[in-house]
């Protein structure tokens, strides 16, 4: 299979239009425009009853102690976990891509709920954990939030960005479905998959900008 994302190549910048935080000239970090990435996939094995997207941030600190903390790092040597910005299953088999903006189009302050429509189910992303202890952003975050790294963070993180191929036309997932959940329901399921992983980062020092 192949993967096209119009605007994100593969081991480059993630433009800030599809940031949930962008640098801001005052502050550390602001609100970005957080728009859903076009996506395009071809070559997918005959048998595909369904395909599935997902985006995964593979450096997100184990700790937020020290995230976005003035006068302190999140080291680079601390370790990592994977942070779930985008789950979406259930795609029907002759879908191919999906528009720019389809899922996000903007920062939902307090989140927006999974839900389901012609193409597909959106799943609970990981933002609903992060802002949990922010009153003035907690909620249920479904379907696409886009990046938004520590911005004291002294490396940059990765971003993969997947679809999979399945030999299931539904996972049958429930509706608040999360990231471990999905791992679970694709084992023995996926027949292929293609994939991009491309960069993004707040800290001003490692930006290339």
């Amino acid at each position: 299979m192949q993967l096209d994302i119009k605007d994100i190549q593969e081991g480059q910048p993630i433009p800030e239009r599809f940031a949930f935080g962008i640098v801001d000239i005052d502050e550390p970090m602001a609100l970005g425009r957080n728009l859903s990435p076009e996506l395009r996939w071809s070559g997918a094995p005959p048998g595909s009853k369904s395909f599935v997207v997902m985006v995964t941030d593979l450096d997100a600190p184990s700790s937020a102690e020290d995230v976005n903390q003035e006068g302190k790092t999140v080291a680079k040597d601390l370790e990592r976990v994977a942070f779930s910005h985008w789950l979406l299953v259930d795609i029907p088999p002759d879908v191919d891509h999906l528009k720019e903006g389809n899922d996000s189009s903007e920062v939902t302050v307090g989140g927006k709920a999974p839900f389901r429509d012609g193409l597909g189910q959106r799943g609970v992303n990981d933002y609903t954990d992060f802002l949990a202890a922010n009153p003035d952003m907690a909620g249920t975050y479904g379907g696409y939030d886009g990046p938004c790294p520590p911005w004291n963070d002294e490396i940059p993180h990765r971003y993969v960005f997947r679809v999979l191929a399945l030999d299931v036309a539904s996972l049958g997932l429930p509706e608040n479905f999360r990231g471990p959940d999905l791992e679970q329901a694709l084992a023995g399921h996926v027949l292929d998959h293609a994939q991009v992983t491309a960069t993004y980062t707040l800290n001003r020092a490692l930006r290339q900008d």
